[in-house]
């Protein structure tokens, strides 16, 4: 296993919109590994593929207060929303140290393909239905920022780029 860089924001390769996974092979669950391993190293709980420069439909999470809950989707898709929505603090691995409240669906359920490949439907709530409303729209090139106000979102452009303009000098 491998730790991959996260994209940071505003990175337009965060913006690209993955392409469904054909085959669910060794390449994909090397992947897998690889992602769960870079998500628990950075403390996170939810790691699109989008967010390491991969534009395939694939996400891991882990919700668990244990942290040893993986969950993996392949190709998922939202089949079921609640009409009850709720606003949560969100962050975001390609946006550290920022958080605000976003709106989500309160339930969701997603049907996707398992590690191995096999099909299966989770019904989310919480934490984890927010996981995986924010993952997913990471597959369609759309980072949480975007939901927030145009004034919010440019000063965390701007404080993004200034980190990372002094990592370079550092």
């Amino acid at each position: 296993m491998a730790l991959l860089p996260i994209l940071k924001f505003p990175d337009p390769r965060l913006h690209k919109v993955a392409q469904a996974v054909a085959t669910v092979d060794d390449r994909v669950r090397r992947l897998v590994d690889d992602m769960l391993q870079t998500m628990y190293d950075a403390e996170g709980v939810g790691l699109a593929a989008t967010q390491v420069d991969v534009h395939e439909r694939i996400i891991v999470m882990d919700t668990s207060d244990t942290r040893d809950q993986p969950v993996v989707l392949i190709n998922p898709e939202l089949v079921q929303r609640s009409e009850a929505m709720s606003f949560r603090d969100e962050g975001c691995l390609s946006v550290p140290a920022t958080y605000d409240k976003v709106a989500r669906h309160e339930q969701v359920t997603v049907r996707a393909l398992d590690r191995s490949g096999q099909p299966f439907d989770m019904q989310c709530e919480g934490l984890a239905a927010v996981c995986v409303q924010h993952e997913m729209d990471h597959l369609i090139g759309r980072v949480f920022v975007e939901y927030l106000s145009p004034l919010k979102r440019d000063r965390i452009r701007s404080k993004m780029l200034k980190r990372a303009r002094e990592e370079q000098r550092a």
